[in-house]
């Protein structure tokens, strides 16, 4: 009996020390919980954008003062001296970084393409994808929305400058009319003829210089989302391949990829050969019509023919897909056909009979 309350004694007490040691021990640390990843980089875009955007912006505002019921034979050389003032490369660039601008207003567009921003492994794979091709910004999720912008705000553009069209090549026939007193100096041959044309000329070389005040505002919209006037939209495949473009530009810019050390990626997306071409035809046309012109009244119909019709025709064919033209059967042995784009088709045939339609009106 004894024996057994020892026993019974010492167990207690072995119990008793070891919860008296486990509670002296020192606890093992809790792991600490892994870092949270670091935040997307914020949307960026460079001021170089936004200055190329600056001039598109700038000098279609300009062109659209052109307005018809010339009171002079001075305002008609105003007007082609403020049309002829755009070099054709630089006002491509400018109306494709327009649109990356415009589609960095939806935020549709950017937040999807942000998704693609938190993890930085996959981040650098969409920056290089859109740098490769361009046309995968295009079904990035919101691209629809952002192209929807760029169509409406650039459209606008061409919309008003085909009005302008409208009215002063109705005027370059109005002119002419016998009850219209401008009649008496519309159908006087223009002096010195040449130094008109090549002033013209001269103008369509001159590097054209960013506005500072637009490129601020554009710039703080670029990077903010906000700050255009712009009507929601939404566009569908196919895309023309300066949205494509806008479309790129604006992705890299959400994807915090199109800041000052992008610059190499972001000027290059700007460069589209089918809109240059575009807006350097329509200035070889405007030379010859103007090389062809005599009196005021032809140089009215340059003035609306191969600068605000041109204008809205290049502005259109950017953001309109050309409609598919299936050419006909070729037989064996016959050559291909060369295919003209509208603008240079339009603008070669209407140079080509200016005079002859004028002067049959007269």
């Amino acid at each position: 009996m004894l024996e057994a309350r020892f026993r019974r004694g010492l167990s207690l007490a072995a119990i008793a020390a070891l919860a008296v040691l486990a509670a002296c021990a020192t606890p093992e640390p809790e792991p600490e919980p892994a870092p949270p990843p670091p935040p997307p980089p914020p949307v960026t875009m460079n001021e170089g954008v936004a200055q190329a955007a600056s001039i598109y912006v700038a000098f279609m505002r300009e062109a659209a003062t052109i307005e018809a019921g010339f009171p002079t034979a001075e305002s008609i050389q105003a007007a082609i001296r403020k049309g002829a003032s755009y070099e054709p490369a630089q006002l491509s660039r400018g109306l494709i970084a327009y649109g990356s601008i415009l589609a960095l207003q939806s935020p549709e567009f950017v937040q999807g393409v942000r998704t693609y921003a938190v993890d930085p492994t996959i981040r650098q794979e969409m920056v290089a994808r859109i740098v490769a091709d361009p046309a995968y910004a295009a079904t990035l999720p919101g691209a629809d929305a952002a192209a929807g912008l760029i169509i409406d705000a650039i459209g606008r553009d061409s919309a008003t400058m085909l009005v302008i069209a409208d009215a002063v090549e109705e005027d370059a026939y109005t002119i002419q009319g016998r009850a219209d007193p401008r009649r008496r100096w519309a159908t006087v041959h223009i002096a010195d003829r040449d130094t008109r044309l090549q002033g013209a000329k001269a103008l369509s070389a001159v590097q054209m210089l960013p506005s500072a005040e637009e490129s601020a505002r554009l710039f703080t919209a670029a990077n903010s989302g906000s700050g255009l006037a712009v009507t929601p939209a939404s566009s569908g495949p196919p895309y023309t391949p300066a949205v494509v473009r806008s479309l790129a530009l604006a992705a890299l810019a959400a994807l915090g990829a199109g800041g000052e050390d992008a610059r190499a990626n972001t000027e290059a997306l700007t460069v589209e050969q089918n809109s240059e071409f575009c807006f350097n035809m329509s200035k070889l046309m405007l030379f010859q019509c103007l090389a062809a012109s005599r009196p005021s009244y032809e140089d009215i119909f340059c003035v609306g023919r191969h600068i605000a019709r041109d204008l809205a025709t290049c502005t259109a064919q950017n953001i309109r897909p050309a409609p598919i033209v299936v050419p006909p059967t070729e037989v064996a042995g016959s050559a291909p056909v060369a295919v003209q784009t509208p603008v240079a088709a339009d603008a070669a045939a209407a140079s080509a009979s200016a005079t002859t339609a004028l002067n049959g009106e007269g």
